[in-house]
């Protein structure tokens, strides 16, 4: 990959048009337009703090194992061994929750179009289907996944520009700007609005995740001391400026706001397209956001691959020398790219039964990738004095951007292990408002103790920065 492929890869795993739009009718109950445009600004500034300090240690050390590298680099082998399960934890929640949510907009696209009920069982199974397609472009190799990137950078821009610039133009009604920057909802049962508008910076936080890509795929990208580094920042930058344009034009043209959060498709964005410009382009707009959303859930595959890819070649999973394997022919890691896919499907079993199971999956995501993102930030400041700086650099702001960084993933980690709707009547929380994301977080911090007691500490070192290729396998197959 050149530059541009690398920013092109972070870019998409961003993806305004997946985040923000599956994200949408939570935030409309979480707090309404005046937390979605305010937090987005909030978060996405802080985000870019964090993806800065993560780009000056990604400058340092760019090798696909990205984050665990860092931290066993930084602070030894368990520091890498526990970041690389929680970096594990969360890209698998992301494509668990990208890929659900692209089934949540194909379900509301059918039944428009032939009158298809998005139930459960369907959705999941729409949500299957994603991932085996996704898989089978990813065993083709990283340049068709390059490809790929760099058209859907512009598919992005191209997209949100159409979706604004209809909303902007069409409608005979708009919101008043009192409206879109200052109404607060609050559906979820809790009274407290602070709270309520706390839980409603899950939009955000969970839309700017995944621009780690850029680091893991550092070793197959040109000049990556500087390219991987830039591309996490531009990636963050160029995202929270298009996502709150993304953001305001959909927020401007809402006709009928209860409506649009119970609408029949499932899918709020797909009732504003229909209240604000008819059927025939609601349809047309939302084969443009699916379109975008397997994009972007292509690019986290080709991410997550490289995440297990690599902590196998250190030695770090059950089954490494299955996992590690490579084809011959495209280089890519095959049997890597199956666990991509078959872990996020079982993530996402519990929307069977859990109305909430869908923003419990995108809390995974959160509060296994962003503490992740945290850990090398707070080693490079706790052990200043072993940190060899690369080309791109924050010079003398390094330590306070990095302690910035750090106190906000924190803050968020905890804040998205709370439960997010209150069910009616005086208990807290049910079967169905219960947030398992904690549970997930747990299990795997469990996992990953009891594999570094029983094998990890004896066969995972610190990962050599010039890696020995001949630790990765090959195997000849059929594309």
């Amino acid at each position: 990959m050149g530059p541009f492929g690398n920013f092109a890869l972070s870019f998409s795993i961003i993806s305004v048009l997946s985040g923000c739009m599956t994200l949408f009718g939570f935030g409309l109950v979480t707090g309404g337009p005046a937390v979605m445009l305010w937090g987005w600004a909030l978060v996405g500034l802080m985000v870019l703090v964090v993806g800065a300090a993560l780009a000056e240690v990604t400058s340092a050390y760019p090798v696909s194992g990205a984050l665990y590298f860092m931290a066993s680099k930084l602070g030894g082998p368990r520091w890498g061994y526990g970041t690389g399960w929680l970096n594990l934890l969360g890209l698998m929640g992301g494509m668990a929750g990208g890929c659900y949510g692209t089934a949540l907009f194909a379900g509301a696209w059918l039944n428009l179009q032939w009158g298809f009920t998005p139930t459960p069982e369907r959705t999941l199974m729409i949500f299957g289907v994603i991932l085996l397609l996704l898989a089978t472009l990813n065993l083709f190799g990283v340049r068709l996944v390059s490809i790929l990137n760099s058209i859907s950078v512009w598919w992005h821009l191209g997209g949100v520009a159409v979706i604004v610039g209809a909303l902007a133009l069409v409608p005979s009604h708009h919101q008043p700007a009192s409206f879109v920057f200052g109404e607060f909802t609050n559906h979820t049962g809790w009274s407290n609005p602070l709270y309520v508008g706390l839980l409603g910076l899950l939009l955000a936080q969970y839309t700017f995740s995944g621009y780690d890509a850029s680091a893991h795929l550092s070793e197959e990208t040109e000049h990556a001391q500087v390219s991987a580094a830039r591309g996490i920042v531009r990636s963050i930058f160029w995202s929270w400026v298009v996502g709150f344009v993304l953001l305001a034009g959909m927020l401007f043209a809402i006709q009928d706001y209860a409506g649009t959060m119970g609408s029949a498709t499932g899918v709020p964005p797909a009732q504003i397209f229909l209240d604000a410009l008819g059927p025939t382009a609601a349809k047309a707009l939302l084969l443009v956001i699916i379109v975008a959303q397997l994009f972007c859930a292509n690019a986290g595959l080709a991410s997550a691959s490289r995440m297990v890819f690599a902590f196998s070649r250190d030695g770090a999973l059950p089954f490494s020398t299955t996992w590690r394997r490579l084809s011959r022919r495209t280089q890519t890691p095959v049997a890597a790219v199956w666990l991509s896919v078959a872990v996020p499907f079982v993530l996402a079993l519990p929307s069977l039964y859990s109305t909430t199971a869908y923003t419990a999956i995108t809390s995974i995501n959160v509060i296994g990738i962003t503490p992740a993102y945290a850990i090398p930030i707070y080693l490079r400041i706790k052990n200043r004095h072993l940190f060899r700086p690369g080309p791109w650099n924050l010079g003398r702001w390094g330590v306070a951007v990095g302690t910035a960084a750090v106190v906000w993933v924190g803050f968020v980690t905890v804040l998205f292990c709370l439960p997010q709707t209150r069910p009616e009547g005086d208990a807290l929380v049910n079967v169905n408002s219960f947030n398992y994301a904690p549970v997930a977080l747990v299990s795997v911090l469990v996992l990953a103790w009891i594999s570094w007691r029983f094998k990890g500490k004896r066969s995972y070192g610190v990962p050599a920065e010039n890696f020995d290729r001949s630790a990765s396998t090959y195997e000849d197959e059929v594309v």
